[in-house]
């Protein structure tokens, strides 16, 4: 039985090193290392051992029972929580790792609500309960009062003998389980098949304590996993597989990541992707660390590298059609690649591909006017580790610019966008209907077109062209977002129509309906959860008011206050230090990407950033019409009464 699982938590909880303790017990490591000895077995990168956290989501594989179990450690620091959330998509279980003395903290929220996006059944499991200031009764009533009160203690369960409490509490979970009992009392089997499928559905959460760090109650807990998880994989259908890593080797070999969702993968397999692009493997390995074995076929449940795809990017399904997975940790900020004097800057975004390629939340962008290279990051101790590990990989010195925060625009009401591209033996026209769309939808589009204007074919050429990049909005330049786009109509001609007229007239009618109407600035928004004292709460309201931000009305549990709302990342970002300040470290504070809602600042950010947008040719607003042989720009005010359909 082939079962993937996920050691998460809040940085410094121990994951890493229960992680060690796995793999020893297991027998897939001999000698057990540790996170300050700078000697794990799955932090095996130079920077991840200097630095003494998770950077990486390496895997593990553990030989248990009539079980192959591929372990994957993840990041726990928040910079680099995308990296978490990749892996997450592939697991079937997850072990959170919750310290016995600092309790849930600020990142273990984070990791709790993927989780439960992503469905993914959980474990619980108290460490560090040998410390002074360990109380692991106190961080499972925690669990319970912000988590689930679907926790399981199973510290004291066996299969031979469930206490009374241990029998109840599962019967009172399942209507037909609880009518058994009333009638016929315990039956260790049926129980043991009710845990099993109870913790598959997520209605039921495990929790162990221990000490990793002393070896105490790692073994227990994961014999007591061993019993209570099952998988069901179908190695009888056509092979489906998840990207969901992609590293490159120093010779520049792509080796791309997946886990099998069903079927058989051989070597010299042909698989397909997208809708007619066919690969070949040509190699297929199964890590253990940094460590591969070269095998010639792999089966459904399996975490596997291969050789030989090119053009599957994370998140990608391939072979049998997947659905594209869809992540919710998305950076907000945004840094300029400053580097060396007499540096060539294109082979610069070469090697920066490559990191987008293994990391696509960088969403690395060349802007050519300036000929700069910009980059999306979750925050500073992510540039830090990206200069040190540019350096160790490429020998490329490279510093980056102060972290900006990623604006947006949308429009405020409806309008009528319209675009005309007629140089001589070249012709196309759009219109396009332009409204505002929900928030932190993007751009939708449908067409009302009929096709006695426009050919099916021209029609969805105009819906190509419209996602074939992003569109830069006319306050500031940054992307356009929350609009929906209706095709109207349109003309093309019998002998005058290329490949790229419907392009230029599809952007120039974008644009020239922009100009008609009310534009607003986005800003990126954080959805918070803090806790403090009830003392320390007047002080937090304030501060969240003079960040621009809201909340909800306060929960007192005991002598906490818990507070809940969003502010802009902006004012919000460095919140953490604060809070930690004037709460001796007790405050806790978590916060994940919440969308985009209206500029608090919008006059003082259009005036900072400066943009002009009659110089963006990239993105004009006039049209291009023909006269005499000879074709002649319309400014976007004058466009619209020359339009030849209507």
């Amino acid at each position: 039985m082939n079962k993937t699982i996920g050691i998460l938590a809040h940085v410094d909880a121990g994951k890493t090193t229960f992680s060690e303790q796995l793999l020893y017990h297991t027998n897939s490591i001999t000698k057990r290392g540790r996170v300050d000895h700078k000697n794990s077995f799955l932090d095996s990168h130079i920077i991840e051992k200097q630095r003494g956290i998770t950077v990486f989501a390496d895997q593990g594989i553990i030989e248990h029972g009539d079980s192959t179990y591929y372990l994957i450690d993840t990041p726990g620091h928040i910079d680099f929580s995308p990296e978490m959330e990749r892996a997450i998509q592939v697991m079937d279980f997850a072990i959170v790792i919750i310290s016995a003395v600092e309790g849930i903290e600020g990142h273990t929220e984070t990791v709790w609500n993927l989780l439960r996006k992503h469905q993914i059944p959980t474990f619980f499991f108290i460490n560090k309960t040998d410390r002074t200031g360990a109380d692991a009764a106190r961080v499972l009533e925690e669990i319970r009062s912000q988590f689930t009160t679907d926790v399981y203690d199973i510290s004291s369960l066996d299969n031979s003998s469930m206490s009374e409490a241990q029998i109840e509490f599962i019967a009172e979970r399942d209507e037909e389980l609880l009518d058994y009992y009333m009638d016929n009392g315990y039956q260790p089997i049926l129980w043991m098949e009710k845990i099993q499928e109870m913790i598959i559905s997520s209605r039921l959460f495990p929790c162990g304590y221990g000490s990793a760090l002393q070896d105490i109650g790692i073994k227990e807990f994961f014999d007591q996993f061993h019993q209570l998880t099952k998988t069901i994989y179908r190695k009888d259908q056509p092979f489906a597989g998840r990207v969901f890593k992609i590293r490159y080797e120093q010779g520049g070999t792509r080796i791309t990541f997946l886990k099998a969702i069903s079927g058989t993968l051989h070597v010299r397999d042909e698989l397909p992707y997208g809708d007619v692009m066919v690969e070949k493997i040509t190699q297929i390995r199964k890590y253990n660390g940094k460590q591969f074995q070269q095998v010639n076929e792999v089966g459904a449940g399996e975490i596997f590298a291969v050789t030989g795809l090119t053009e599957a990017i994370v998140g990608d399904g391939v072979g049998a059609m997947l659905e594209k997975a869809v992540y919710e940790l998305v950076p907000t900020l945004r840094s300029k690649v400053v580097v060396e004097d007499g540096v060539n800057k294109k082979e610069v975004l070469k090697l920066f591909r490559i990191l987008e390629a293994e990391d696509p939340s960088l969403q690395i962008t060349w802007e050519e006017k300036q000929q700069d290279i910009h980059l999306h990051v979750m925050g500073k101790i992510q540039l830090e580790v990206l200069q040190e590990l540019v350096l160790e990989r490429f020998s490329l010195n490279v510093h980056f610019g102060q972290p900006e925060i990623l604006y947006k625009e949308t429009i405020e009401t409806a309008t009528v966008g319209y675009g005309h591209f007629e140089p001589l033996r070249h012709y196309a026209e759009v219109h396009l209907r332009i409204e505002p769309g929900k928030r932190n939808t993007g751009i939708t589009f449908e067409s009302r077109c009929h096709t006695d204007d426009l050919s099916i074919a021209n029609q969805h050429l105009i819906c190509q062209h419209l996602f074939e990049r992003d569109h830069h909005g006319i306050l500031t330049g940054s992307p356009l977002t929350d609009i929906k786009v209706t095709l109207l109509t349109g003309r093309a001609h019998n002998k005058h129509t290329h490949g790229g007229d419907f392009r230029e007239a599809t952007f120039r009618a974008l644009r020239q309906g922009l100009e008609k109407v009310q534009n607003r600035l986005l800003e990126p928004y954080y959805a918070f959860k803090i806790k403090v004292a009830i003392e320390q709460m007047g002080r937090v309201l304030a501060d969240i008011q003079m960040a621009h931000g809201a909340f909800d009305t306060p929960e007192t549990i005991d002598n906490k206050a818990i507070i809940t709302g969003k502010a802009p990342v902006a004012t919000f970002m460095e919140y953490s230090t604060i809070l930690a300040s004037f709460t001796q470290g007790k405050g806790q504070l978590s916060f994940t990407f919440a969308g985009y809602y209206p500029c608090h600042n919008e006059q003082k950010v259009i005036a900072g950033l400066d943009y002009d947008k009659n110089a963006d040719p990239a993105y004009t607003s006039s049209s291009i019409f023909c006269a005499k042989g000879a074709g002649y720009t319309v400014p976007w005010q004058e466009a619209e009464k020359m339009m030849h359909c209507l």
